[in-house]
C-alpha cells in the first residue's frame, strides 16, 4: 500500500500459526468455540460493514448519532493536543465524528483486519490531510507497541460496542490493561450497548436479508482458505439469542446433521444440533458499566445515551 507522507502502518498481525492454533484449541472444548477476532478477514470485514447499514442493526448508527451530537463537548472536555489511540477501528466513520471536534496530533488506529484498517487510512488521510497517522495491525487484546510521542497526552477511542465482545471479567482486565498506556489523567471513550427489550436485541443480530448469517459462516469459510479446512459452511444454521441471565447475546453455528471436518489435517466430529459458539455481546445498564469501569481503575467522567437508551457513549478518566 502506498502510504502519504503524514501516515506509516506497522504490522504485527496474527500468523496463520497463531489462527490454527486457536481454531484447534476452541474446536477441542466440550463446547466448541470458535474465536471472535477473526471473523475479520476483508470479507468479513465487508460483511460487518453491510451489517451497520442494516435497519435491524441499531448500534452503530446510534453511536453515530450521539458521537455527532457530543462532539463539540467531547473535545472540549478532552482537551487540546491529544494522540488518539483507537482499538477495533473497523471503518472511519466513527472517528471522523471524533476528529473533527477534537484537537488530536497523532492518530493510532489499531485493527486486526489489514485491508480494513489500509481503507480507514485513505479514509482519514483524505479527510485530516495534516494529521499523523500511524496505523497498526495487530489484535489489540494481545501486547504491541503503540507508536507515536510518549510525552503526548494519550485518549483512547473504543467504539462500537466491541466491549460487549469480553466476558464482564476480561472487559475489566483489559481496561485495567490499558491505564500504563493511557497515563495518569488519561482518558477513554468507550461505546457500551444497553440492555433493552429481547425483542430489539435478538432482531439485530437476526436481520431479515441474512448477513449477519453470513457473517458468521465466514469465519468457517475464512477456515477452508487459510487452513486447508473441509467446512460445508451451508450444513451449519446461524442462531443468534440473548441470554438474559448472562445479558449476553450469543451467536453460534449449529450442525444440522452429523459430520466429520477437518482443520489442517485434524479430524473434528460434530453431532446433529451440536454448536460452535462464535461471539458474545454483552449488554449494560449505565449503572452496572460504571461499577466494571470503577473497578478497572476508571472514574465516570461522562455517559451519554441517544433519547430511546438504545446506545451509551462513555469518557472515563484513569482513577488517581
Amino acid at each position: 500500500m502506498n502510504l502519504p507522507p503524514n501516515a506509516e502502518l506497522h504490522d504485527y498481525s496474527p500468523t496463520p500459526v497463531s489462527f490454527r492454533k486457536a481454531v484447534i484449541e476452541g474446536l477441542g472444548q466440550p463446547q466448541k468455540t470458535l474465536p471472535c477476532q477473526f471473523f475479520y478477514d476483508a470479507n468479513g470485514s465487508r460483511l460487518f460493514e453491510a451489517i451497520c447499514e442494516l435497519p435491524e442493526y441499531y448500534p452503530t448508527r446510534t453511536e453515530l448519532g450521539i458521537l455527532e451530537a457530543i462532539g463539540p463537548e467531547l473535545g472540549e472536555q478532552v482537551g487540546p493536543a491529544v494522540r488518539l489511540v483507537e482499538f477495533g477501528c473497523g471503518s472511519s466513520r466513527k472517528v471522523v465524528a471524533v476528529l473533527q471536534d477534537m484537537d488530536v496530533s497523532t492518530y493510532v488506529p489499531v485493527d486486526i483486519s489489514r485491508s480494513a484498517l489500509e481503507q480507514l487510512v485513505r479514509d482519514v488521510t483524505r479527510r485530516f490531510g495534516e494529521l499523523e497517522v500511524q496505523a497498526v495491525c495487530a489484535d489489540f487484546t494481545e501486547s504491541f507497541d503503540v507508536p507515536g510521542d510518549d510525552g503526548t497526552r494519550t485518549v483512547g477511542f473504543y467504539p462500537g460496542s466491541t466491549i460487549g465482545n469480553l466476558a464482564p471479567p476480561s472487559a475489566e482486565r483489559f481496561l485495567s490493561g490499558l491505564r500504563p498506556l493511557l497515563g495518569p489523567g488519561g482518558m477513554i471513550i468507550v461505546g457500551v450497548d444497553l440492555v433493552k427489550s429481547t425483542e430489539v436485541i435478538e432482531r439485530a443480530y437476526n436481520d431479515a436479508a441474512g448477513v449477519t448469517a453470513a457473517f458468521n459462516r465466514n469465519l468457517l469459510e475464512r477456515i477452508n482458505r487459510e487452513l486447508g479446512g473441509t467446512f460445508r459452511p451451508e450444513r451449519f444454521e446461524h442462531r443468534a439469542f440473548f441470554n438474559g441471565e448472562e445479558s449476553r447475546v450469543e451467536m453460534h453455528l449449529v450442525s444440522r446433521a452429523p459430520q466429520s471436518v477437518a482443520v489442517d489435517g485434524v479430524a473434528i466430529e460434530f453431532e446433529k444440533g451440536e454448536t460452535n459458539h462464535t461471539e458474545n455481546s454483552y449488554k449494560y445498564s449505565l449503572e452496572a458499566f460504571r461499577a466494571l469501569a470503577g473497578r478497572a481503575g476508571y472514574q465516570p467522567h461522562e455517559a451519554w445515551t441517544d433519547q430511546e437508551r438504545l446506545f451509551s457513549v462513555h469518557l472515563l478518566r484513569v482513577a488517581p
